[in-house]
């Protein structure tokens, strides 16, 4: 009997609980890893914000900054921002770049939002002054109404000269809201679908409501302007330059009376880009190892911070110049890892997960061999010789992972950036956080996988 149930244990796969084969010095590990990771989610909430958090993190730890056509040597470790949206972190190994190509990990650092239109501020006729918006990425339109907002963002003045704005994260400090209908008056609103109980052009950002006494008509909307100039020095023309959003005012907190869970704004896709840093700072092999942060993954990957920007290809291409090598072949032999949040399974909503095919929470990091919409459109489809070979990397490791897909095949689905480091002829798959509430203003992820990404980076960085 015991030889059968020993067979049967080998024959069998099933998922296991992180907390339930860890030992007590791992708990501890996962949860010091996770706490740091709260800080750096409360201080990088925006892409330009993120981006300034980890060139400091790179810093910190030996990094020095590269232009292009800098010269590179062996043991260098750089980092390269681009517009002050996007970051690449590299370490030259001493590996042959031809034979070992590139260790690389990729996340995004732009999450779901809303964003200020390019002339925003007017005064209603109640006595209301606001900002008039227009959402970033993917959301539930409802679930922005009626929680604390903090403004966050860029101005370039006319002069050229820039102010970096954050109102509403410190106590002391207003927030700003979007309102939504009484239930007393809300029969119809009720009866629409979900998609348009509230619409794109109600998302308008409450601002105050004082009038000035030095103006005869939009007297709120003066004072506004007032305090705006005072404070920063801006008028209105200058918001027509600007780069402004307003995004949860919500700090990331544990959940749970065990606090295994983490609420927070943005885990997709920071859960998966701070891990991504850390690895690239704390992995020792003997590869040349890189870590695209990147932009713009929620609306597609498009423009020149994004992953479908050619900056990758050209920072791969400068590395090769030092070295005298073949980009081609060094693209060829190179690896990724697209590190992207998954859907994690919710048991309030069982009917949309295929429950043999999807994430489940503290299960550890997740692979994702296809993405896409409806058919595996749209995806990348990783090979199982690349499967093949991450297993037995984590297996060595002792990395607690998983598989999933982002629900039953025909609900959906999403895309990533593992598409665009993939047409570059590398080898690539998607991996990363199980998140239950995507998209949501508060998130919610386990420690336990936010630790095994961490360590399943580190080992396939190394």
């Amino acid at each position: 009997m015991e030889k059968q149930t020993k067979k049967q244990g080998e024959l069998f796969y099933s998922k296991k609980n992180f907390f339930e084969i860890a030992s007590q010095k791992e708990i501890e590990d996962c949860f010091s890893f996770a706490d740091d990771y709260k800080n750096f989610l409360n201080k990088a909430k925006t892409e330009r914000e993120t981006c300034k958090t980890i060139v400091g993190y790179a810093k910190e730890n030996g990094f020095s900054e590269y232009q292009i056509g800098d010269k590179l040597k062996v043991g260098d470790k750089k980092y390269f921002v681009n517009r002050d949206k996007c970051v690449i972190l590299f370490k030259i190994g001493k590996n042959n770049l031809e034979k070992s190509g590139i260790r690389i990990l990729g996340a995004h650092i732009d999450s779901p939002r809303i964003d200020l239109k390019p002339n925003p501020l007017y005064e209603s006729d109640g006595n209301i002054c606001l900002f008039k918006t227009h959402y970033y990425g993917g959301i539930k339109k409802y679930q922005w109404t009626t929680i604390p907002l903090a403004l966050h963002g860029t101005v370039v003045k006319g002069d050229g000269s820039k102010v970096d704005i954050s109102v509403g994260e410190e106590d002391d400090e207003p927030i700003f809201y979007i309102s939504d209908l009484l239930p007393h008056l809300g029969q119809d609103q009720m009866k629409q679908t979900g998609d348009k109980i509230i619409t794109g052009e109600q998302l308008n950002v409450v601002l105050g409501g004082i009038p000035s006494k030095n103006v005869d008509k939009n007297k709120i909307k003066y004072n506004i302007l007032e305090i705006l100039n005072n404070k920063y020095g801006i008028k209105e023309e200058d918001l027509l330059s600007s780069e402004l959003c307003v995004v949860p005012a919500l700090r990331a907190r544990d959940v749970g009376l065990d606090r295994v869970f983490i609420a927070g704004y943005g885990h997709d896709d920071k859960s998966c880009a701070y891990p991504c840093v850390r690895a690239i700072i704390d992995s020792n092999g003997e590869d040349t190892v890189m870590a695209c942060l990147v932009d713009k993954e929620e609306i597609g990957s498009v423009g020149n911070t994004s992953m479908n920007s050619r900056i990758f290809e050209d920072i791969i291409n400068e590395i090769c110049l030092n070295f005298n090598r073949n980009p081609r072949l060094v693209r060829a032999n190179s690896k990724c890892l697209s590190a992207d949040v998954t859907s994690c399974y919710d048991p309030n909503f069982k009917n949309v997960f295929d429950v043999s095919n999807v994430a489940f929470a503290s299960c550890g990091t997740c692979l994702n061999k296809y993405g896409g919409r409806f058919g595996k459109s749209d995806s990348n489809d990783a090979s199982a010789e690349l499967v093949g070979e991450l297993r037995k990397i984590f297996a060595e490791n002792k990395v607690l992972w998983q598989t999933s897909e982002l629900g039953k095949v025909d609900l959906g689905g999403g895309g990533t950036i593992a598409k665009f480091v993939a047409n570059l002829n590398i080898d690539t798959i998607d991996i990363g956080v199980p998140v239950i509430s995507m998209h949501a203003p508060y998130e919610l992820i386990s420690k336990a996988d936010l630790y095994c990404t961490y360590k399943a980076l580190v080992a396939f960085a190394k």
